[in-house]
């Protein structure tokens, strides 16, 4: 039986839909959206008896530009929060964040790789 398109789905669903699947397992982390749900005000799920969540499309396309933000675009929570809340573009938040230092990823890349050197050093010396 399959759902119809617009029908509420469950956070497992959704989850399943994000991707939010822990990988060594095979388990939904159902958690990461609980929290994001905290974190952004803008997420209302309709919660029925039980407590059990259901996302509607609004929610679950929230949910996927969230996800897009924190995971592949970098950003922190507070940036993708200032995007939401302010309406602004994601290329605004960017440079502030940039500004920032908050998603400066070469310069955090380059932080790990001399980290690593040193671990590297460290152990050549035992």
């Amino acid at each position: 039986m399959n759902k119809n398109y617009t029908a509420y789905k469950t956070i497992g669903e959704v989850a399943e839909i994000l991707g939010l699947v822990n990988k060594s397992n095979g388990n939904i982390n159902t958690h990461t959206i609980r929290y994001w749900e905290k974190e952004f005000k803008q997420i209302k799920p309709k919660i029925f008896s039980g407590k059990r969540r259901y996302y509607d499309e609004k929610n679950i396309e929230l949910l996927k530009k969230i996800h897009f933000l924190l995971k592949s675009e970098g950003l922190t929570i507070k940036g993708v929060k200032k995007l939401l809340e302010k309406n602004i573009s994601y290329e605004n938040v960017e440079k502030s964040e940039k500004k920032l230092n908050l998603i400066d990823k070469k310069n955090i890349k380059n932080k790990l790789n001399k980290i690593s050197n040193l671990l590297k050093e460290i152990k050549n010396l035992k």
